[in-house]
């Protein structure tokens, strides 16, 4: 689990989360923007939500674009969470995605949690007020890199405390993984149970756009590969794991089948239902099946490539996780201008709003719903307690072009 290096950092953030926790007012604006940088990629990140707001690298011609969804103003990350509730940029848990009915059995106990969505038929993201919502400490900052830090005393009626530390990070060292030196940003949030047995699956719930908004959506531009993913979570209308695991080339006429690559919207009229009941698109937990001959199941893989002709922009992600959440924003409907800056930068031209398919959501996490069907197996990966490692959701994103 690569528990070794991260157990002093998870101790040292403790004193500092119960000074913060004790005081009457935030230990710092929890809208104040930490950036970090290195050669070729600058991010920009807010302690609300420990939440990503832009990502910057160069084009095709060299050009700065940004590629994250967002808001330029810090404070209407807030406005969003009272309104669209997008989660743009957030780390999302404890628990991320959907719990059935909202309840989850652990040694014959059944836990009942807020049921947030559908009426109160799941929980999504937590609960009412999720990570997404906290307002995290700044526990290290450096040129390159920053830590939040957030104790969660049992939010959302949650069983027990625990502690988790996001750290993000960017570098351009040429690596035997990077031989080439180019941008890279790599995530890790490392949760500790303190005190009991508990579900932890949390993510990072990252919109991307890889033509950074000069192309009205991403369908015929954007190239999308998932190399690992044969297989997917069978869901209801609801996007409610229904206990069925599909195979990507014969469910939906293979619509959902990105193992060799080909475009966002190459066979997008076949994805009716995917993405739920009158939904055309992907809104799908993909399986990752990771190879034989690979290393330990929690290991770093590459499980996506992606690229965007317009720019030229391309990416790969690595990740330990089990599966990896796919949404290419059908419920988008223009109502959310770009930031200003994305379109100062596109001089007027492209989107000035994100349309449906405008985006591009990338979710490293566990199985959907892992927590309710023990017979998939990924109670391992999903279950915590203060006598087993700490829970790590580790990726990267490493950024380069094509012609």
């Amino acid at each position: 689990m690569h528990v070794g290096s991260y157990l002093s950092t998870v101790l040292y953030g403790l004193p500092v989360l119960a000074q913060a926790q004790s005081s009457p007012e935030p230990a710092v604006d929890p809208f104040k923007a930490y950036t970090i940088k290195a050669e070729n990629i600058t991010a920009t990140l807010i302690p609300y939500g420990a939440r990503l707001t832009s990502v910057l690298v160069p084009d095709r011609d060299g050009n700065q674009q940004d590629i994250v969804l967002g808001y330029d103003d810090p404070r209407d990350y807030l406005k969003d969470t009272e309104t669209n509730h997008t989660y743009f940029g957030a780390v999302v848990g404890r628990y991320a995605n959907r719990i059935k009915n909202g309840s989850f059995v652990l040694n014959g106990e059944k836990y009942e949690i807020p049921s947030n969505e559908n009426e109160g038929l799941n929980t999504l993201h937590g609960g009412y007020v999720g990570y997404d919502q906290r307002n995290w400490t700044v526990t290290t900052y450096s040129e390159s890199t920053v830590t939040f830090t957030l104790l969660d005393r049992g939010f959302e009626d949650f069983p027990g405390d625990i502690v988790t530390h996001a750290t993000f990070t960017v570098d351009n060292n040429r690596t035997p993984d990077n031989p080439d030196g180019l941008p890279l940003l790599t995530t890790k949030l490392v949760s500790l149970a303190l005190t009991e047995k508990t579900p932890i699956m949390l993510s990072n719930h990252i919109y991307w756009n890889l033509n950074a908004f000069k192309e009205e959506n991403i369908l015929d531009d954007t190239f999308l590969q998932l190399p690992l993913s044969r297989r997917f979570v069978g869901t209801d209308g609801l996007l409610i794991p229904n206990g069925t695991i599909l195979d990507v080339h014969s469910a939906y006429n293979g619509s959902a089948d990105f193992t060799t690559g080909k475009l966002v919207g190459e066979a997008i009229e076949d994805a009716e239902g995917l993405c739920g009941t009158d939904c055309t698109g992907y809104d799908n937990c993909f399986v990752i099946d990771r190879p034989p001959q690979s290393a330990a199941q929690d290991s770093l893989i590459s499980i996506l490539h992606a690229n965007s002709s317009t720019t030229g922009i391309s990416l790969e992600v690595k990740s330990n996780q089990q599966a990896i959440q796919i949404y290419t924003c059908p419920g988008q409907d223009g109502s959310i201008p770009i930031k200003p800056s994305q379109e100062k930068r596109n001089e007027g031209q492209g989107a000035s709003s994100v349309n449906a398919y405008g985006c591009l959501v990338i979710e490293p996490e566990g199985w959907i719903d892992g927590i309710n069907h023990p017979e998939w197996g990924q109670l391992p990966y999903q279950v915590y307690a203060p006598d087993t490692a700490p829970a790590i959701n580790w990726a990267t994103y490493k950024f380069g072009t094509i012609a």
